[in-house]
């Protein structure tokens, strides 16, 4: 997988040829990514498979309906070392990160008692806000941690809000609008300290960097596929005894344990099979970049995440210039110092101007990139924006490159210039 042309050593080129889209897209740059990504040929081939191959209903007794059942354990199984979890039987599957936070809120809302008080912040995506609003009629008492004017969540302003009457510490991991990243593991240090629990909202990390459910010591974390390199579903990790635990709808004929009693119904079997596939994808970029019969699927998942992170922390660098050139107000982290804060998302405007009429233009020179208030309410209001104009997002992953941001800058500059 070497390249000489790869920045800092990342093969972009190579990795860039591997996505179908991306290979389609003539001169089209995707910057919206943290609305979903797009997915390698690997995962298309997944996907297909499972459609073509076994398309059919899991727990039956012929050889397709026992490939769906073995397709579903072995996903868990990569998904499980996606995050390090400590039982592929941890992994639940299903819709969307959003479903899961609400089926999880209404077990956590029958077990509430003495401690009867959440902790909500003002940065995150509505969903990981209004799910737990919404268990007030259940008598729950809400405290928020609120985002300093740098742009982050900060520990010691959560200390004072945790107490012996705290259930649950919820928030973000990385912040899908400002691209700001949470000392998770601090808070968990802080709420377990309390005898609460931590949920994590792990959906905009996840393309980021490595995920570590055990060095983190949260209780529950969503993802979703979509902006993993895979199809659109979710996936719901909690301990084991926590999920055991936690009062779930579930059919009588369901077992009363992980994951079955997490999950209701039927979900996208096919898609599942696409998510094992784009963790395979994430394992083969760490494989390929340090070739090694020694290591584990989870070391090389290690290097792959760690290679991305640091390839995405040159973007981040790049985009950031890019904008303070352009004069834009960047909202989150802006400071390159604590670049190591950030996720290359950002969201900005360019001082008056509209940000809907900036996207526009940005779409008809063939880039795309998102406005509006990015499902997040409060954090619009912090922010002092309206929610029908919002901000500007532009959003990388690790198959964007230099080149692009660059092409961006110049048509931002452009728009700039028409618009003023």
């Amino acid at each position: 997988m070497s390249n000489p042309h790869a920045t800092d050593g990342f093969p972009v080129a190579t990795i860039r040829a591997m996505f179908p889209a991306l290979q389609r897209a003539g001169d089209f740059i995707f910057l919206d990514n943290a609305a979903g990504a797009q997915i390698p040929q690997s995962v298309l081939d997944a996907v297909t498979n499972h459609l073509v191959s076994h398309n059919v209903q899991r727990g039956g007794r012929y050889g397709r309906s026992v490939t769906v059942d073995q397709s579903v354990a072995d996903a868990r199984t990569s998904v499980a070392l996606l995050i390090n979890a400590y039982s592929p039987a941890e992994i639940c599957f299903g819709m969307n990160a959003t479903s899961f936070i609400r089926l999880v809120s209404l077990g956590i809302g029958q077990m509430l008692g003495e401690r009867d008080e959440i902790v909500i912040t003002d940065m995150d995506h509505d969903a990981n806000i209004a799910t737990w609003l919404a268990l007030e009629s259940a008598g729950a008492k809400f405290k928020w941690w609120r985002m300093r004017e740098d742009g982050n969540l900060h520990v010691d302003d959560l200390r004072p809000l945790v107490s012996d009457r705290t259930r649950l510490v919820a928030c973000t991991v990385t912040a899908h609008s400002i691209g700001s990243i949470v000392d998770v593991a601090s808070v968990a240090k802080i709420a377990h300290a309390a005898g609460a629990e931590v949920f994590l909202d792990c959906v905009h990390y996840g393309p980021h960097g490595l995920i570590d459910v055990q060095a983190w010591d949260c209780d529950y974390l969503v993802c979703s596929g979509y902006k993993n390199f895979s199809p659109h579903m979710g996936f719901l990790w909690g301990r084991f005894d926590t999920l055991k635990r936690l009062p779930t709808f579930r059919e009588d004929f369901i077992p009363d344990e992980p994951p079955y009693k997490v999950e209701a119904g039927t979900f996208i079997y096919e898609n599942v099979s696409g998510m094992d596939a784009a963790v395979q994808y994430l394992e083969l970029i760490g494989r390929n970049l340090a070739p090694s019969n020694n290591r584990s699927r989870r070391e090389n998942i290690v290097a792959g995440m760690t290679a991305i992170r640091d390839y995405e922390l040159v973007l981040a660098r790049e985009m950031l210039g890019v904008l303070k050139g352009c004069g834009a107000t960047i909202y989150g982290v802006a400071d390159e110092a604590r670049i190591n804060e950030r996720v290359p998302t950002f969201c900005f405007n360019i001082g008056k101007l509209s940000p809907q009429r900036i996207v526009e233009e940005m779409a008809e020179m063939q880039i795309g990139i998102r406005d509006g208030h990015m499902y997040a309410p409060r954090l619009m209001k912090r922010l002092n924006l309206s929610m029908d104009s919002g901000a500007i997002r532009a959003s990388l992953v690790h198959y964007n490159t230099v080149e692009e941001i660059h092409r961006f800058g110049e048509a931002l500059r452009a728009i700039i210039t028409k618009l003023s």
